[in-house]
């Protein structure tokens, strides 16, 4: 199963990559939940934050596959295990691809390689990556994000 969305953004793939592989921006899109990563192909991430009880949590965890400045970052997608167990054989890839397109970035987003059963696939593709899509966008054409609870993600 995959997950496909594009969306146009008004702003440098520059500034929209920054939001994806900066910590301090990324948490800003995930919940106070940044990303931690030295982005090298094959290395470790995790986007880790307050937890249920406020202390440091990992939420989100996997491997960069591919990584190319400003146009591509390709990863695995493991749900961290503080959602459960039921996450843990439900692995995923997760691939942005930024491109100029005229004054404009072009943002595609394909979550795939999803696993019959994934638990987060509802979610996911029942809005929760447009609304990731479209905080980045109003990240970065505004300067802020947009203001969604924790469960409206």
């Amino acid at each position: 199963m995959e997950i496909k969305y594009e969306t146009y953004i008004a702003a440098k793939p520059e500034q929209v990559w920054n939001i994806l592989v900066s910590k301090e921006e990324s948490s800003k899109i995930f919940h106070g939940c940044g990303i931690e990563s030295d982005f090298k192909t094959g290395s470790n991430y995790a986007y880790i934050g307050p937890g249920p009880s406020g202390d440091k949590t990992v939420h989100v965890e996997g491997k960069i596959l591919e990584i190319v400045p400003n146009k591509v970052l390709s990863m695995t997608l493991l749900v961290g295990s503080v959602y459960g167990e039921h996450y843990k054989n439900f692995e995923s890839r997760t691939i942005y691809t930024l491109e100029p397109f005229g004054k404009l970035t072009r943002l595609k987003l394909v979550n795939d390689k999803i696993k019959e059963g994934d638990p987060s696939y509802e979610r996911s593709a029942d809005g929760g990556w447009a609304r990731v899509l479209s905080s980045i966008k109003s990240l970065a054409e505004t300067g802020k994000p947009l203001e969604l609870a924790m469960g409206e993600d």
